[in-house]
């Protein structure tokens, strides 16, 4: 369609070079028309075009230097040299609340090996097959695009059919968490048996957006890799949870996070809002491309060693080396490059787990080639097998005894 209206404007716009005024104006309202027609029809299918958008974002690259203001095409250029940024428009006077300055004491091992066993079985590559096709049969998941929006819906429903057809004996709930944009972020929490730590919840998380790095509102972007990976790696481990009884012993969310391809819009929210609410997250785990195996390294999980809290990320090696298959490799993605940023930034506990070593990723993200042929099932059930033992030992861990938290890099 772009195409087809750029040689339609060059068209006409060089047969009125030598025209009489009458001829010229005609053709400069012909092509408007026809710019119009493709934009009406653009905005029809995907929602409003604004592509060349100039809106004007505060954003930050790196703890160290100054944020500065940049358009969409700017923030977009960005995503494509893999640079990770926050957008901090509306986040610029945050605060952590002197309540959540605490940090809760983490176990030092694995030690639910026996409880796992039964919710580990469950686990299908098939399922998750099947749910990442249909995932990302939508032309995109950008959180402000028409098809964005009809993914979280979509993301919504399978979810509340997994309560819902459960007939095991599990408390579980699930809301939607509204931002300024149209697409929601998604939380899914199992209560625990201890009320006392009813307010220190365990975090897993991966973002449900996607982006075409060239045209983000209505360019194609099936986003497999990069989250759908992610998204349906800790949807499965949730399908193994709530369809076998899982009872915590404090609360286990799962958080599925709008506008990550953004600047981590959608989790500083949901950050922001649970600092405010004097929420004592005790660790939270973000899954971000958990689906493609490089060619340099071999298999193995990624662990994220900078902007992470070093004591979650220790813990975080032992349940891969326990509940996983494959080797750990530490690397690092820089600033702000996923959603457990957000969390880092509002001083909880957070840590990151990726497809490998940072320099290895998918090569096909942010763009139309990011789809499932390139998508290693097996590789995501490691991930899978990481989050579940995540959730499982901590979710039954019921240390109580706090200390005094700083911000670690």
């Amino acid at each position: 369609m772009v195409k087809f209206q750029t040689l339609a404007l060059l068209s006409l716009a060089s047969t009125a070079l030598a025209a009489p005024a009458w001829w010229e104006q005609w053709t400069l309202d012909k092509a408007k028309h026809i710019q119009d027609t493709v934009l009406s029809h653009v905005n029809n299918r995907f929602g409003n075009s604004n592509s060349g958008d100039s809106t004007l974002r505060l954003v930050q690259t790196a703890e160290d230097q100054a944020p500065v203001w940049m358009t969409e095409d700017q923030r977009m250029a960005l995503l494509r040299k893999n640079i990770g940024y926050m957008d901090i428009t509306d986040h610029q006077d945050f605060e952590p609340s002197l309540r959540s300055m605490t940090r809760l004491r983490l176990p030092k091992k694995a030690v639910q090996q026996a409880k796992a066993n039964r919710y580990f079985n469950s686990l299908s590559t098939a399922n998750m097959e099947v749910t990442l096709k249909e995932f990302t049969s939508f032309h995109n998941r950008y959180y402000r695009s028409k098809t964005g929006h009809q993914s979280a819906q979509w993301l919504y429903k399978q979810i509340s059919d997994l309560i819902e057809e459960s007939s095991a004996d599990s408390d579980v709930s699930i809301r939607k968490f509204q931002h300024k944009w149209d697409q929601f972020s998604i939380i899914a929490r199992f209560e625990g048996t201890d009320d006392t730590l009813s307010n220190q919840p365990v975090i897993v998380g991966a973002h449900q957006d996607s982006v075409n790095g060239w045209n983000p509102l209505w360019g194609r972007s099936p986003g497999a890799d990069d989250d759908g990976s992610g998204t349906v790696t800790i949807l499965e481990v949730f399908r193994s949870l709530v369809g076998t009884g899982f009872r915590p012993t404090r609360p286990v969310e799962f958080h599925w996070y709008s506008a990550e391809e953004a600047g981590l819009l959608g989790s500083q929210d949901v950050a922001e809002s649970y600092d405010k609410k004097g929420v004592e997250v005790i660790a939270m785990i973000q899954n971000d491309m958990t689906g493609y195996v490089g060619a340099r390294f071999e298999e193995s999980f990624g662990i994220i060693t900078d902007y992470v809290d070093p004591e979650l990320t220790e813990l975080m090696k032992v349940y891969a080396s326990e509940y996983g298959d494959i080797p750990i490799r530490e690397t690092k993605c820089g600033y702000s490059c996923s959603d457990h940023a957000s969390w880092n930034k509002y001083g909880y506990r957070s840590a990151i787990a990726m497809e490998g070593d940072f320099s290895d990723i998918s090569p096909w993200i942010h763009g139309p080639e990011d789809d499932i042929s390139h998508v290693d099932f097996d590789h995501m059930k490691q991930f899978a097998k990481l989050s579940l033992g995540f959730a499982i030992e901590l979710g039954h861990f019921s240390g109580k005894e706090k200390e005094q938290r700083h911000r670690c890099h």
